[in-house]
């Protein structure tokens, strides 16, 4: 993964003509920004920025709130007809999204939400939720019966013992979850470009597609919108990074 990205890099900052003289892999003679500043004009990149980080930070936190709720009800709760519900969740992760286009545009279309970020914020909200309330339940089913059991003797009622004690003790977990959520609903480009047809509420992924041209493309734009389309979300995993590794060595202990 290092090595595509810091091919990407050096090359967004090539002017094309030392890009056309000396191939993809030579070293850059000096820095050549110009490919960065004309996507960021040509695109508004700051508009699709904000974009981007509103739908994926609303979908992280949503998804991993849905997921804590529908798993402490099936994993602690002991809903009736857990293993069905728990292979409808399990369908709705292996259902591709090319299946759900065309009813998700019409709903949206009905309902009066094409073409807005609440449509695309829901919509990946469920998608990301299912494989939450998946993972959470496995987690939660395992979760200490005589911690519950003594927070209700207590004098706990079912919603303090979810936000008091199953959610901090899950909190690795759930770290997980939300940089997962975050990443992945960045990244995504299908259902946005369905649904976001204005330039206002595009996303930097699908603004990378207006790059490709029918017979031409630029090269140093192309890397340039590739280098500043994936540093976000680079500098999101890094700083959530020491939460990543926590979790996942929680879990390994488990």
């Amino acid at each position: 993964m290092v090595v595509p990205f810091a091919v990407v890099t050096l090359n967004a900052l090539k002017s094309p003509t030392e890009y056309a003289q000396n191939g993809p892999l030579s070293l850059p003679h000096g820095l050549y920004l110009d490919g960065l500043k004309d996507f960021w004009e040509r695109v508004d990149y700051g508009q699709k920025l904000w974009n981007s980080v509103l739908i994926s930070g609303s979908v992280a936190v949503l998804a991993v709130v849905l997921s804590v709720l529908n798993a402490y009800a099936i994993g602690i709760g002991r809903i009736r007809g857990r293993t069905w519900v728990l292979a409808f969740f399990v369908l709705a992760n292996v259902l591709p999204q090319e299946a759900l286009v065309y009813p998700v545009y019409y709903l949206s279309k009905e309902v009066g939400l094409y073409d807005t970020r609440l449509s695309v914020i829901i919509v990946f909200t469920v998608i990301q939720s299912a494989f939450g309330t998946y993972l959470l339940s496995s987690v939660l089913g395992s979760f200490p019966r005589e911690v519950i059991e003594a927070a209700r003797i207590d004098g706990a009622n079912a919603w303090q013992v979810l936000w008091r004690i199953v959610v901090p003790m899950s909190r690795p977990t759930l770290g997980v979850l939300l940089v997962f959520f975050f990443i992945w609903t960045w990244n995504e480009f299908l259902l946005p470009l369905v649904m976001l047809i204005s330039n206002d509420n595009q996303t930097v992924s699908v603004a990378l597609g207006v790059l490709q041209g029918q017979h031409l493309m630029d090269a140093t734009m192309t890397n340039a919108a590739a280098l500043l389309g994936v540093l976000p979300a680079l500098v999101f995993f890094l700083v959530f990074q020491r939460t990543l590794t926590r979790g996942i060595a929680v879990g390994a202990v488990k």
